[in-house]
């Protein structure tokens, strides 16, 4: 018995000599690593914005290059002068500006012919611009052949006459003067007329008495060449 509790002592403990040794799991000594998915996010973003952006820039910059090459350079060119008008300005003398200036004119002068009975009225339907009856024009000065002459075609006929018909105004004035008719036609005598009719001086037509600006009247200027001594033509009325 002494003998086989011996025999199973040494069984036991060669049993626990012979097994292997079982060491506890080590920790790992290294830190852990985390991810910004957001901060990887917006990276990516902005790398690939950057890589738009230097695509379009190689894009534009040969477009720039053709057009610096294409497009000549813009010159600036001056205006053509236009030669000057043959007649730029009106040229009058001290008694022609004197006839003209109504503000030295007697108030009764002014006034006279309002009460001298009504105006004649052109017969037939109205003439005048949208059948607007219209009135002979009666002269409170008539124009100077300084102050019709600049206005005549360069090839005028010898003889002709223009008739147009003005709306008066204030101060015997006359204003949106029509052409209505010219002899010989298409000799430009009525646009001669209408474009001097800045410095007729008309009465208003009179009914009852009364002027009435506003009306219309019928202007007729009779045109006739005359020659002076040592002048190879001119311009008379």
């Amino acid at each position: 018995m002494a003998f086989a509790l011996v025999l199973n002592l040494l069984l036991l403990l060669a049993l626990f000599t012979l097994s292997p040794a079982i060491d506890p799991p080590k920790a790992d000594e290294r830190l852990p690593v985390t991810f910004d998915v957001e901060a990887g996010s917006r990276d990516q973003q902005q790398a690939k914005a950057d890589k738009a952006q230097k695509r379009a820039q190689n894009k534009a910059a040969p477009r720039k290059m053709v057009d610096r090459v294409a497009r000549p350079p813009i010159r600036q060119e001056k205006p053509a002068e236009q030669p000057p008008s043959p007649f730029p300005f009106l040229t009058l003398n001290r008694e022609q500006m004197a006839s003209a200036d109504i503000g030295t004119m007697p108030k009764g002068v002014q006034g006279a012919g309002a009460g001298q009975g009504d105006s004649a009225a052109v017969a037939g339907p109205g003439e005048g611009p949208g059948g607007v009856q219209l009135f002979e024009a009666e002269w409170y000065r008539r124009p100077t052949d300084a102050e019709l002459s600049p206005y005549l075609p360069a090839n005028a006929p010898a003889e002709g006459y223009g008739l147009v018909a003005c709306k008066t105004v204030d101060h015997f004035h006359v204003e949106n003067c029509q052409t209505l008719g010219e002899s010989p036609p298409g000799s430009g005598l009525a646009r001669a007329v209408r474009l001097a009719a800045w410095q007729f001086l008309v009465r208003p037509p009179r009914l009852n008495g009364k002027m009435m600006v506003g009306s219309w009247v019928r202007i007729k200027i009779d045109y006739k060449r005359t020659l002076a001594p040592g002048d190879s033509g001119g311009a008379g009325r």
